[in-house]
């Protein structure tokens, strides 16, 4: 596979940036660009850049990649051409990475899903239209939804890549300065505790939604009315959930205590939604074994470790080479909250995790001999350890296949595979399915408590192997099925 040349890397994720590309999805873009020039410096391919495409998704399609990254392999090219035909207009006849001359007088297919600002603009978009209606005759999915819901993706920050929390819309400048001083300060006052990235958005996300509901009130105005105000209009006018609710009531919280420095006062004035009595859905082993035999490496070894070990998504997919112990039989589990537990590892599945390792093995040679910077690792392990992101312990044990370039440092560091990617793949694998209930990944961790209950296990033992600190979250998975582990209830009469 051909490696991104240095200049192009970096110019390409400068033009992925400006067009508001979701971050959570460069690494597939970086991925659709070095499979073309792969796929270009194998085969003899004609001067039009129209026919690259075509060619191109062709080659995929034959690969059984789906309509919906097909179009994104697709628009990832148009970008590509664009960054070749800035270079070919600023140098008349230059060798530019295509292998050909490419003359000023010719210019270059310009950029594929653009405005009409270039006369060849139409004709490209016509070209991409065709693409389009060529991809959805084939009958693999709707590819007006997939490009929905790729467009929808929310865009998160790189790891370690320094502060980029301004890249989310939440923390972009508004018409109010006293307001986003107080959201600036806030990831500041989240990280100081050691709170996690996702707490952060849902932080801003309801501050700013605070903020747009008293119409840019002045902070140092606000009081406890308001907050009980605006939880009422979400109660009454936006119907929210009592989880929803709550939790915009501790991110104001949050917002009054450390950012503010005031105090709600008496928070008995503040209505508090009663949490439902939510029950679990759980699958049985027939329909686990269903979902399974529709998906493909490596979600198929995610999901049976979410079952088999009963982890949350991203502790499955943050897992790490030293997190497995072969010789004990033990994971070793880096939880919510920073807890750690530990999970015996499920024999069943040994050959795969053996062969999973081996993989990783031969990646991680490949990285170290292309001069890739090693893995992200977490807060200032690197400054304690300098060595340990080129060190196999610490390589992730589900790699993202493409590279992260780092655009402070200059370098290329390996990611773990994305939750998203996970999530996608299991929902198309339940739908192949057909299965009749509401699947999530998290529902393999509830039928991995629920049949460990069900196979007599002591609800003490399966708090500890969930990573629970209250007992009572352990409980609901006694109201799942009827645990076999306490006699059938009987009328006295029947005794």
């Amino acid at each position: 596979m051909q490696l991104i040349p240095s200049d192009i890397w970096a110019t390409y994720s400068a033009v992925l940036k400006k067009r508001v590309i979701p971050v959570t999805r460069h690494a597939d873009y970086m991925k659709w660009l070095r499979y073309y020039l792969d796929f270009r410096s194998k085969y003899t391919l004609p001067d039009s850049k129209s026919e690259h495409v075509r060619l191109f998704v062709q080659k995929l399609r034959e690969k059984k990649q789906t309509p919906e990254q097909q179009k994104q392999a697709a628009h990832a090219l148009s970008l590509y051409f664009e960054i070749l035909q800035r270079k070919d207009n600023k140098t008349p006849s230059a060798q530019i990475n295509t292998g050909k001359t490419v003359k000023a007088t010719t210019p270059s297919t310009p950029p594929l899903l653009r405005g009409n600002s270039n006369p060849s603009a139409p004709f490209i978009k016509s070209e991409v239209g065709a693409l389009g209606r060529e991809l959805s005759k084939t009958g693999q999915g709707d590819l007006k939804a997939s490009t929905e819901r790729l467009s929808s993706r929310p865009s998160v920050p790189p790891p370690l890549a320094g502060n980029r929390y301004n890249e989310w819309g939440c923390l972009k400048k508004s018409a109010s300065p006293a307001w986003d001083h107080a959201i600036d300060t806030l990831p500041a006052e989240v990280k100081m505790r050691h709170y996690s990235r996702k707490t952060l958005k849902t932080y801003a996300d309801w501050c700013r939604k605070f903020q747009s509901y008293l119409r840019n009130k002045p902070p140092e105005e606000l009081s406890a009315e308001d907050v009980k105000s605006y939880l009422t209009y979400l109660a009454v006018n936006c119907k929210v959930s009592a989880s929803t609710q709550n939790q915009a009531f501790n991110a104001l919280l949050f917002l009054f205590r450390h950012i503010l420095k005031k105090d709600f006062g008496e928070h008995k004035d503040i209505p508090r939604a009663k949490k439902s009595k939510y029950i679990p859905v759980v699958l049985s082993r027939k329909e686990i074994d269903a979902v399974l035999k529709h998906l493909g490496h490596p979600y198929n070894l995610a999901v049976k470790l979410l079952y088999g070990c009963g982890l949350r998504l991203f502790e499955c997919v943050k897992l790490r080479v030293k997190n497995f112990n072969f010789d004990a039989g033990i994971l070793t589990l880096h939880g919510k909250g920073s807890k750690d537990r530990t999970v015996p590892i499920p024999q069943k599945i040994m050959p795969e995790l053996t062969a999973q390792f081996e993989a990783i093995k031969k990646l991680h040679d490949e990285d170290i001999v292309a001069g890739c910077a090693g893995v992200f690792l977490e807060d200032q392990l690197e400054r304690k350890y300098p060595k340990a992101s080129k060190e196999f312990i610490w390589q992730w044990f589900f790699p993202q296949q493409s590279l992260t370039f780092v655009a402070e440092t200059k370098e290329r560091r390996r990611y773990h595979l994305n939750e998203r990617d996970v999530q996608e793949a299991l929902y198309e694998a339940v739908r192949r399915a057909r299965l009749t209930k509401r699947v999530t990944s998290h529902t393999f961790r509830h039928s991995f408590a629920t049949h460990l209950l069900q196979a007599n296990y002591d609800i003490r033992t399966i708090q500890t192997l969930l990573g629970h600190s209250d007992i009572r979250t352990t409980m609901i998975y006694t109201h799942c099925v009827p645990s076999k582990t306490v006699k059938e209830m009987k009328s006295p009469l029947d005794f």
